[in-house]
């Protein structure tokens, strides 16, 4: 007898399946969720538009997939009895029907438009290994990256950056796209961002922003990247940084840190996020423009940490702390132009700072049922500044040496602030019926002393060589600004049709100012001026408005409009004391603000939109205060608490189209903003014996409409593959500015003083990129600027700036790359016409094995002539001359290591991103 047994163990299973849509095509890049009951697992589509799940256990599950520009599909499956391998019938997904379509060519980037959103894949960019997403951004039609990192788009600056949907690091832009590495990326949007509000009840009234939203490849949900750089060179010139970031499918944590004083920040801390209701306002805070900034040579040191987690589909948080010290020494050089009061002044400054900033943010959002949705947002901020400035002025009048006066400010700047802001959201029905609820407060106080020392030297008017006055002035000044911010808005929208729906808004916002401005003289000689140098004010004051409104909404197939009305009381009261005199502060406002946007789809591929939309703002602090604030004896302001706040109405008109099948797409927008009341300076220049040239400003609401207006187009186009580029842009702006000049020139009159100021711009590109290991990009960028003053003749201030360059990159070996950024500026109209040439350049070797290694060596500005030349025009013609990092060489070493969930660490083709090298 025999007697036999089939023994086995039970094989893993596997899923597969195919995504297309209704016209047969493949379907890339799709999220697809495998639900097992209460476990779901994640992938991503190929480029061929399949999709595996392995080890799987159950028979059965259901698949979910989703996709940008696709209805979502969602279907229940059982896992064929004795069998290993399932392969799904093919899954068709239905396109959204107001979606202008996808296409996917040949080296052709894969473009979507849906309504206020641009989509770019990033399957066919050529890449090279350690790219960021600041490298992928400058290959997207319509996006400019400058030399400092900042993003535009579509001719408008990228002002927040998300990744999947929710902000990273505070939507600090810079800190994502030169960190991010680029391989990581599945998709990246440009969006034309309404808040809040409109992107849960789709009223998009108001002022849109570009926010960047990067979606990273679900392939990348669970795992970890890190990337660690040190360097060192000449003029003392070090860098040390780290990054790592790790995910785990539904959390998110990356660290970030940075120690160099080659002028690269890793935070911007000039803004915080709006949270869940932007902060509306503001006339009382203070600027923090003393601090920091570009400019100059800068010595930095950042840490942060960003952290998110999906505890399920309904509950998740996110937020971040970040710090930063920078150390800033800026030493400029500049030529002002009193227009009409016949007076110039040369100038040259040395300006040190010390900037340290803490920034926390966190978020909440909650769907409490499918009907119900919350937003929690609490932001905390702390900085403490400290500025040491020193200028040495010559002043001339009727271009006769008047003085000269050296003047030093030691400050010191400490300000606390928070935020708490919050939204619910209703369905009250599936019809479209809607209850939207947000609410925001914010506390911020600024403390600052300013110690002053001033000296001034007259010279006789009649023999120049005779000192006619030695003047002295030291004074501390203390100043203290709180204020508070509330506001809160609701809004109701009623289905009246399929396509159409009423929409009832209402809006309180309150800002609340309590200030303090006190001085002291502390040392004089020569000096009469105790009586306006020591004084003490307090001024205490709100801006309220209330603003209700009434829109109706349509939204068809090809055509989109709102149409509607608001009406917006504003009342501006409070009181400013100086000892026993007191100013009452009381004016009331009416404004009708109408509602209005168009949306019309020409075809699948091209949209234009219309958008209007108006805002009131209050006066600031050194505008309202009715009392004299003198900085030393020649300098006074006097503000005027009868001041109206003013009004700006914005119009902009954006246009898109393409031909993405063959590569071509043009970008358009026009921008028209018309202020009225809008607050002018009025500017009074005399000469007085023994002091020169003594200057006093007052303010005024202007009867005369001011407006801007501002254009860009850009047009691109690709051939073989996106091997060749072309691209062709520009922009003119326009702006018309008023203020009153009273001096000798116009016989101690107060005269109007129109500027117009036009800015011509425009820029051919090319791109030659036939792979990864080879690319080069010669362009040109034109500016002309004409300025013009209905008082004196300008016609020879008139500017232009012609820049040639050339950036390439090529791999000499599979691991040796050099690369090359060359510039020249050619500046015409200046009061010095600086032509700096700049060549940088570098060649790095890839090390170790799996290339984890890179060795870079680095020339920065190799002919030492780097250098920066601005002008600036309002009731003061400004040239302006500032020093920047100059000629060192660098040696970095860069070590970069990714694993990812069924990646070897070392496998990726394009390599691991990181760090970014300084800016080239």
């Amino acid at each position: 007898m025999v007697v036999g047994f089939n023994t086995h163990a039970q094989s893993p299973k596997v899923v597969q399946g195919l995504l297309r849509d209704s016209l047969s095509r493949v379907v890339s890049g799709a999220t697809v969720e495998f639900i097992d009951g209460k476990d779901t697992l994640k992938t991503g589509a190929s480029v061929g538009g399949v999709f595996t799940f392995n080890n799987v256990k159950s028979d059965k599950f259901k698949l979910r997939v989703v996709s940008l520009g696709f209805e979502p599909f969602e279907q229940e499956y059982t896992f064929p009895t004795g069998e290993s391998r399932f392969m799904v019938p093919t899954i068709v997904l239905n396109p959204i029907s107001n979606l202008i379509e996808e296409v996917v060519v040949n080296g052709v980037i894969t473009v979507q438009v849906k309504g206020d959103t641009v989509e770019y894949a990033m399957k066919d960019l050529k890449l090279r290994d350690g790219s960021v997403a600041e490298d992928a951004l400058k290959k997207l039609q319509g996006v400019e990256v400058d030399k400092d990192g900042n993003v535009t788009a579509q001719g408008e600056q990228v002002t927040r950056v998300r990744i999947n949907g929710k902000d990273f690091f505070g939507g600090d832009v810079k800190t994502a796209t030169q960190n991010l590495p680029a391989n990581i990326i599945e998709k990246i949007q440009i969006v034309d961002d309404f808040g809040d509000m409109a992107n849960i009840t789709g009223n998009r009234s108001g002022e849109s922003t570009k926010v960047l939203n990067i979606q990273i490849d679900p392939e990348y949900n669970k795992g970890y990247m890190t990337t660690i750089r040190v360097g060192g060179g000449t003029e003392e010139r070090y860098q040390a940084t780290g990054m790592w970031m790790g995910l785990n499918n539904n959390s998110q944590v990356a660290v970030l840190g940075n120690l160099n004083n080659m002028n690269a920040p890793l935070f911007d801390f000039n803004a915080m996020g709006g949270g869940a209701r932007g902060r509306q306002g503001g006339g009382g805070r203070s600027g923090g423009g003393m601090f920091g900034g570009s400019e100059g040579i800068t010595t930095t040191g950042s840490i942060g940490v960003n952290i998110r987690h999906d505890f399920s589909d309904k509950l998740k948080v996110y937020g971040s702390y970040s710090y930063g010290r920078d150390d800033n020494n800026t030493i400029s050089e500049s030529f002002a132009n009193y227009l009409a009061q016949n007076m110039t002044e040369e100038s040259n400054k040395n300006n040190g700072s010390i900037r340290a900033n803490h920034r926390f943010e966190g978020n909440l959002e909650w769907n409490i049922t499918p009907r119900d949705y919350i937003k929690f947002s609490p932001q905390l901020g702390f900085d403490n500044n400290s500025a040491d400035n020193f200028s040495n002025t010559l002043q001339y009048i009727d271009q006769t040496f008047s003085n000269l006066q050296q003047q030093r400010t030691i400050s010191d700047v400490t300000a606390p602030r928070y935020n708490f802001s919050g939204l619910y959201n209703r369905k009250l029905n599936d019809k479209g019926r809607n209850l939207f609820f947000n609410f925001n407060y914010d506390n911020a106080v600024s403390e600052t002393e300013f110690n002053q020392e001033l000296e001034r030297w007259l010279t006789d008017p009649n023999n120049q060589n005779l000192t006619e006055a030695d003047i002295i002035e030291k004074t501390r000044r203390e100043v203290e600004n709180r204020s508070w911010n509330a506001g809160a808005s609701v809004s109701y929208t009623e289905p009246l049709s399929e396509k159409g729906k009423l929409e009832i808004t209402y809006d309180f916002n309150n800002n609340d100012y309590d200030n303090s401005n006190s001085q002291k003289l502390l040392e004089s000689k020569g000096s009469t001026a105790g009586n306006i140098l020591n004084y003490d004010y307090d001024y205490d004051y709100a801006f309220t408005t209330h603003r209700v409104g009434a829109s109706y909404r349509y939204e068809g197939e090809k055509f989109k409009y709102s149409l509607g009305a608001s009406v917006q009381p504003s009342v501006l009261k409070g009181d400013a004391s100086n000892g026993s005199v007191t100013e009452i502060i009381d004016r009331k406002n009416f404004n009708f603000i109408p509602i209005a946007r168009f949306e019309y789809k020409f075809s699948r591929q091209s949209n234009i939109t219309l958008q209007y939309s108006g805002r009131s703002s209050e006066p600031s602090v050194s505008q309202i205060l009715p009392f004299e604030v003198a900085t030393s004896e020649t300098y006074k302001t006097l503000g005027n608490p009868d001041l109206d706040p003013e009004f700006r109405h914005s119009m902009s008109l954006r246009y898109r189209s393409g031909d993405f099948q063959k590569g071509t797409n043009f970008f358009a927008m026009l921008r028209a903003e018309v202020t009225n009341d809008k607050i002018v300076s009025y500017n009074k220049i005399t000469t007085q014996p023994g002091l020169g040239s003594v200057q006093e400003v007052g303010y005024a609401n202007e009867d005369e409409g001011v407006y801007s207006i501002n254009s860009f187009y850009h047009f691109s186009r690709s051939f073989k593959e996106k091997t060749y580029n072309i691209m062709y842009g520009g922009g003119v702006s326009f702006n018309k500015g008023i203020s009153y000049q009273s001096s000798d020139f116009t016989n101690f009159e107060f005269k109007k003083n129109i500027n117009n100021n036009t800015s011509i711009n425009q820029m051919l590109f090319f791109r030659y990129n036939p792979s990864e290991n080879l690319e080069i990009n010669p362009g040109v960028r034109f500016n002309y600027t004409i300025t013009k003053s209905s008082l004196i003749d300008l016609s020879n201030r008139n500017t232009s700036k012609i820049t040639p360059n050339l950036i390439g990159s090529v791999n000499i070996t599979p691991t040796t790359i050099f690369g090359l950024d060359v510039s020249k500026e050619f500046n015409h109209g200046y009061t010095s016409n600086v032509n700096p040439f700049i060549i940088n350049t570098y060649i790095e070797q890839k090390l170790l094995k799996d290339r984890r290694g890179t060795l870079r060596l680095q020339g920065f500005d190799l002919l030492n002539e780097q250098t920066n030349i601005n002008r600036t025009v309002s009731e003061i013609l400004t040239d302006s001359r500032t020093n920047r990092l100059a000629r060192y060489f660098m040696l970095t070493f860069t070590f970069k290591l990714q694993k990812f969930s069924g990646i070897n660490p070392f496998q990726d083709q394009r390599g691991p991103g990181g760090m970014r090298h300084p800016r080239m």
